[in-house]
């Protein structure tokens, strides 16, 4: 997201000594997307992010792809979808291609033993049914029903759900996840005619910092597969960043439709843009009001 937040500890300038109260050293880390051309943060570790004690043997996550080919018409009773108790193994992809992986989910228990990192795609996951807490070393974002979730790639998170019943509708770009491009000024501001603004937009709050040692899994997402890492150190070892780079929430309800006396383009429903593809939010909205309108089907 184009905008600026600070969390925690940092030092008066980038890229300078930090010391912890020991005099050892924090460990600065640049984090984004697309490498320095691009929205980073700064991030400060208390252990280096590079101690990893062992690689277990990774495992195939890969889509299956339907072989026949047809123009049918196809429903999709995402609702039907059965529930599991693991997070990742409830994800059950849908509609796949090179820009996007579309998959449903209805996680029956939190993340309590693992973390998870997808390597190669931003994550928007939409809740559906329940609410929790989004985990991450940027701190917490509280979710429930309505809620987008947004979590930009090489995220370490943990999901921590309240309740048993959990639906969720998860897209995987291959592109970074953006806010559409005619609704920014120049400067990267959400404008007044936009359907959503900076306010509505809630960012990590609470950072709380686990300098621990020992052993723990992230399961990171790559090509298809699943790496288990065991890290040496607690992935959510933040001191402090700063930066517009991070994972961030929206909630549907706070999206405010775009109406006209004659019907309304798709366009106007869009919600996140990425470079091949748009995620729009059909809301309901004061309906096409001129008296000879023809409706939209």
């Amino acid at each position: 997201m184009p905008f600026y937040v600070k969390q925690g500890q940092i030092p008066m300038q980038r890229h300078t000594v930090f010391r912890k109260p020991d005099n050892t050293l924090y460990a600065e880390e640049l984090v984004s997307t697309h490498g320095f051309s691009s929205l980073y943060s700064l991030v400060y570790h208390c252990q280096p992010p590079t101690l990893v004690k062992q690689i277990r043997e990774p495992y195939d996550v890969a889509p299956k792809i339907a072989r026949d080919k047809h123009l049918k018409h196809t429903s999709l009773k995402g609702f039907q979808i059965q529930a599991k108790d693991d997070y990742l193994q409830s994800r059950t992809p849908v509609l796949v291609n090179q820009d996007l992986h579309i998959s449903l989910a209805a996680p029956r228990h939190s993340m309590d033993d693992y973390f998870y990192k997808n390597s190669q795609a931003d994550e928007i996951v939409f809740i559906h049914e329940g609410k929790g807490k989004l985990k991450t070393g940027y701190g917490s974002i509280p979710f429930r029903y309505g809620d987008y979730l947004v979590i930009p790639r090489g995220t370490i998170y943990q999901m921590e759900f309240e309740g048993t019943a959990n639906r969720l509708f998860i897209v995987e770009s291959f592109s970074p996840v953006r806010t559409p491009k005619r609704y920014r000024n120049e400067f990267g501001q959400l404008m007044e005619h936009a359907p959503f603004f900076e306010r509505d937009i809630r960012a990590p709050q609470d950072l709380v910092t686990f300098d621990l040692l020992g052993d723990f899994e992230v399961k990171i997402k790559k090509q298809g597969m699943i790496y288990p890492y065991v890290y040496g150190s607690h992935p959510f070892d933040f001191i402090g960043w700063d930066g517009y780079h991070f994972p961030w929430a929206l909630p549907i309800h706070d999206f405010m439709p775009i109406t006209g006396k004659l019907n309304q383009p798709p366009p106007v429903h869009q919600t996140f843009e990425t470079d091949n593809f748009v995620l729009c939010s059909f809301c309901p909205r004061m309906y096409d009001y001129h008296p000879h309108s023809i409706p939209a089907p």
